[in-house]
């Protein structure tokens, strides 16, 4: 089982988590972040680092995030490894809990 960036990452790509992650799992778009199942260990350790609250288990994803598991397998194939922690935009604070971000998702 791995865990799963959602929807809440979006615009706010906080890295809190990257720093945590023992096993790099974690990847960096240009305004989101994805983790690659394949390399997750299942530790939870990202999950309490997160300060907006977008990463879940994947057996625990709420039903209107459920699409968010396959996007984290897709965009990890695309985007480069991230290992350190990066400055949040600086607008961060003002996407946190906001819905209907995907619209937003910069796949590059």
């Amino acid at each position: 089982m791995a865990f799963v960036v959602t929807e809440n990452c979006i615009k706010c790509k906080y890295t809190d988590c990257v720093a945590v992650c023992p096993v790099d799992a974690f990847h960096e778009g240009p305004n989101f972040l994805a983790i690659d199942p394949e390399v997750c260990i299942d530790c939870d350790l990202c999950t309490p680092e997160c300060p907006v609250d977008a990463i879940y288990q994947e057996d625990a994803l709420p039903e209107n995030m459920q699409h968010y598991r396959e996007l984290n397998i897709e965009l990890a194939k695309l985007w480069p490894v991230i290992t350190e922690v990066i400055p949040a935009p600086a607008d961060a604070d003002e996407w946190g809990g906001v819905t209907g971000k995907e619209q937003y998702l910069i796949i590059e």
